[in-house]
């Protein structure tokens, strides 16, 4: 395909005919401009300027093989690696602004945890996937072979690109409502605290009771690749065993561990309390 700015698509096979006599390019176009009309509904949000759009969604490997079919001295055509890095800035502030607004009684560990859990990577790369971003992102060839379109990583970058668009587009107005719209349950007054990663509470309590941090045993490994209880780990206080945990992986085992140990510890704690 040749765009408006007369720079070849990496994907088109450099043997076709010549594009003024056939009418492939134009239809190409016309598909592109619907592909982006339709991933700007789902955004809830129509760019003024559509080339920040375009920009947001260029991956370094289709601009990279596009640059190797460029004449010399042609204009550069930049990927959407500044405007990620701009998005990031932005959607940060951005949902940092309405969690302490909405949430006056959290302290800074409950904000921070949200916010983290909000615009880290798996977070965006969800997102993406509900607005159908991999559909319109340009790859070069071997990039989208490779399924490029569905990694989690390319799609959270490219989330935080087109957040980045946005607010050259529209400014913080247009990108705090696009994150209501998107976040609106998370950001809500009666939204859940976000608990912490239980291996660091676990850590943290027993530091304050015992001292020293607790240890992890690996108890089982099934070798088989893939299997959901791969792993058994038994987490241990000075060497007393406290509890076990399975998962696919030995992270994940041990997060089940410390989740079950803490279970254990505010059990007890109730017990306790009803007893006295």
């Amino acid at each position: 395909m040749k765009g408006a700015s007369g720079h070849g698509d990496p994907e088109e096979d450099s043997g076709r005919a010549d594009p003024t006599t056939s009418p492939a390019p134009d239809r190409a176009e016309e598909e592109r401009a619907a592909a982006l009309d339709r991933f700007e509904k789902a955004l809830g949000y129509r760019f003024r300027q559509r080339e920040l759009l375009e920009n947001a969604l260029r991956h370094s490997s289709y601009t990279h093989e596009l640059g190797l079919r460029m004449q010399d001295g042609a204009d550069r055509i930049e990927d959407n690696e500044r405007l990620e890095f701009l998005g990031d800035a932005v959607i940060a502030v951005v949902v940092a602004h309405a969690l302490y607004r909405s949430n006056p009684d959290w302290r800074e560990g409950d904000l921070t945890r949200a916010l983290h859990a909000l615009v880290e990577g798996r977070s965006l790369a969800k997102l993406a996937r509900s607005l159908e971003l991999g559909a319109v992102l340009r790859l070069g060839r071997t990039e989208r072979k490779s399924g490029g379109d569905e990694k989690p990583t390319l799609l959270a970058n490219a989330m935080e690109a087109v957040i980045g668009a946005i607010f050259l587009d529209g400014g913080l107005d247009a990108v705090a409502a696009f994150i209501e719209r998107v976040f609106g349950a998370a950001l809500a007054r009666d939204a859940a605290r976000v608990r912490r990663d239980p291996k660091t509470e676990f850590q943290e309590r027993v530091m304050a009771a015992e001292g020293e941090f607790p240890s992890y045993r690996l108890i089982l490994d099934s070798g088989i690749e893939g299997d959901e209880a791969r792993f058994t780990v038994e987490v241990r206080i000075r060497d007393r065993p406290i509890a076990r945990g399975i998962g696919r992986t030995k992270r994940a085992a041990e997060r089940e561990a410390a989740a079950k140990a803490l279970a254990e510890a505010e059990a007890e704690a109730v017990a306790g309390g009803e007893g006295s």
